[in-house]
C-alpha cells in the first residue's frame, strides 16, 4: 500500500513558493474539490465550473508569491481567488451571454415526469391573466407561474429592472381589480 504523503501548511508553501510539481500535485488533489463547490455556489454550471477552477489553480501557482501567511490561512487566500474569480465570470459578456441563450428545459412547476405541479386553468386563473396586456401578461406569467425572478426576468427580456417591477404591479393591481 503506498503511503500518502501530508504536508503541513508552511511546508506546503514553502514547495509552492518553489514551484515544486508535487507539492502542487498535493495542492489540487486537497483542495480542488472544495474549491470546485465553492465555485459551483456561483456558477451552477459544471463545465464553466470547471474552466473557473483551472484558473484559478493556474493564478495561485503564478501568484503564490503574493500569498501573506500573517494575513490568513493558504486555503482562504485560495477561496478568495476561486470566489472572486467565478464573480469575474458572472460579470463577463461572455457568461451572460451563454445565460441569455440556454436551453429552458423545464420551469419550477414541472416534475420530473413531466406532468405540471400545479392547474392553472382550474382556478380560472389563465382567462383572467389572458386580459391582461400582452407586456404584462408575459412579465406575471414568467414571475408567477414559471418561477423566475424580477431580475432573471429583466435579463431574459433586456428591460431595465424597474421596468419590470413597476409592469409587475400595474399587472398585479389590474387583477385585483377584476378579482374584487
Amino acid at each position: 500500500m503506498p503511503t500518502t504523503l501530508t504536508y503541513q501548511e508552511p511546508e506546503l508553501i514553502a514547495l509552492l513558493k518553489q514551484q515544486d510539481e508535487t507539492g502542487f500535485r498535493y495542492l489540487y488533489d486537497n483542495y480542488s474539490a472544495a474549491l470546485n463547490g465553492i465555485i459551483l455556489q456561483i456558477i451552477p454550471d459544471q463545465e464553466q465550473a470547471s474552466d473557473v477552477l483551472q484558473e484559478v489553480f493556474v493564478n495561485i501557482w503564478r501568484r503564490i508569491d503574493s500569498y501573506d501567511s500573517s494575513k490568513g490561512r493558504l486555503f482562504t487566500w485560495m477561496l478568495n481567488i476561486a470566489r472572486n474569480a467565478a464573480i469575474d465570470m458572472t460579470r463577463s459578456k461572455a457568461f451572460q451571454n451563454s445565460q441569455k441563450n440556454r436551453e429552458l428545459d423545464n420551469d419550477v412547476h414541472t416534475k420530473p415526469d413531466g406532468s405540471l405541479s400545479i392547474q392553472v386553468d382550474n382556478i380560472g386563473l389563465s382567462k383572467m391573466i389572458g386580459q391582461l396586456k400582452e407586456e404584462h401578461r408575459v412579465l406575471i406569467d414568467l414571475a408567477y407561474l414559471k418561477g423566475y425572478t424580477h431580475e432573471e426576468i429583466a435579463g431574459m427580456l433586456g428591460i431595465p429592472l424597474g421596468t419590470v417591477k413597476t409592469r409587475i404591479r400595474a399587472a398585479l393591481l389590474q387583477l385585483r381589480k377584476t378579482l374584487t
